[in-house]
């Protein structure tokens, strides 16, 4: 196990994802400037209980992201935006505070794929319904999709298609937690059947009342 720096926030990150960040508080300038001086990770996690910023320490679930630093735009009064890049999930074992920021000892937790020709057959099922989702987002106007930047990597896809689904953080967090890999393509299959059917009916609605396929989804 490893001592990680623990940023609680109100989204899920996924290994491989990109995440952008304004950092204003002090203790996350701190902790963000420690990373960035030892080339360290910090990690993400969802908050279960409290606030996000200008407050006390909250309370975050137990199963997170690390998080790399690949860009810093560094702004005035110690201000920075931030890009950073998913990297392994991970189960908080015991937090601290004894610095401005939390910290925890976190056991690093690789998704497995303990049945690589189910997964096979289920991300070709999830890849179908995705490819299906965004095409229902771009003809309401959402989005440009362009189908050759989906993954063919089983697990990078069901990564992928957590991060675009629109739907709530304590979703993604169950997603993010799953047991293994079949586990997570299969609720992912089972959240994008529902979605897309729900999308369909939208899109029919708007364009029958008066042709106007523009909405907003959130």
């Amino acid at each position: 196990m490893v001592e990680l720096p623990l940023f609680p926030l109100n989204s899920v990150l996924f290994p491989g994802m990109p995440l952008q960040l304004h950092i204003f508080e002090e203790r996350y300038k701190l902790m963000i400037n420690e990373c960035i001086d030892k080339q360290s990770p910090f990690g993400v996690v969802l908050i279960e209980s409290g606030a996000e910023a200008l407050g006390p320490l909250a309370k975050p679930h137990i199963i997170g992201c690390s998080a790399g630093i690949t860009r810093v735009q560094r702004l005035p009064f110690g201000r920075m935006n931030i890009v950073a890049k998913g990297m392994q999930r991970f189960r908080i074992h015991e937090m601290h505070q004894h610095k401005a920021y939390l910290t925890g000892e976190v056991e690093f937790i690789p998704l497995h794929n303990p049945e690589p020709v189910q997964i096979d057959h289920s991300a070709r099922r999830l890849n179908g319904l995705l490819r299906k989702y965004l095409l229902a987002l771009e003809n309401a106007g959402q989005l440009n999709f362009d189908e050759s930047q989906l993954p063919d990597d089983p697990i990078d896809l069901a990564y992928l298609a957590a991060v675009i689904l629109q739907t709530e953080a304590p979703h993604k967090q169950r997603l993010l937690a799953a047991e293994n890999a079949l586990s997570m393509i299969h609720d992912l299959n089972a959240l994008y059947h529902r979605e897309v059917a729900l999308l369909h009916v939208m899109l029919s609605n708007a364009d029958i009342t008066n042709g106007d396929t523009t909405f907003s989804l959130n």
